[in-house]
């Protein structure tokens, strides 16, 4: 059972969290930054624990090897992101 205090602290942590992640779609490379920062915007909440590392995982690749990926002119290696590609990609 959580107290007050647990529950607020949870919600600092997601928007923390959300922060952080905002943060990590911020690109130098323009179109990378427009595509991250809308998908944040309009999924982020609906993102499960899997889909929230997934995101990580594909935010640690660079701007070179993941603008390919995202304008689907490279397919991704890991299945286990393929879900999230097919989500970023939809309009």
């Amino acid at each position: 059972m959580s107290t007050a205090g647990e529950t607020g602290t949870m919600e600092v942590m997601e928007v923390m969290d959300k922060g952080r992640m905002r943060w990590h779609c911020r690109r130098g490379l323009l179109e990378l930054d427009l595509v991250l920062t809308r998908f944040l915007d309009k999924h982020f909440d609906a993102l499960d624990g899997d889909s929230l590392k997934a995101l990580q995982e594909l935010l640690a690749y660079d701007d070179t090897d993941l603008w390919p990926i995202i304008s689907g002119r490279k397919d991704c290696e890991k299945p286990h992101l393929r879900g999230l590609i097919e989500l970023l990609r939809a309009p």
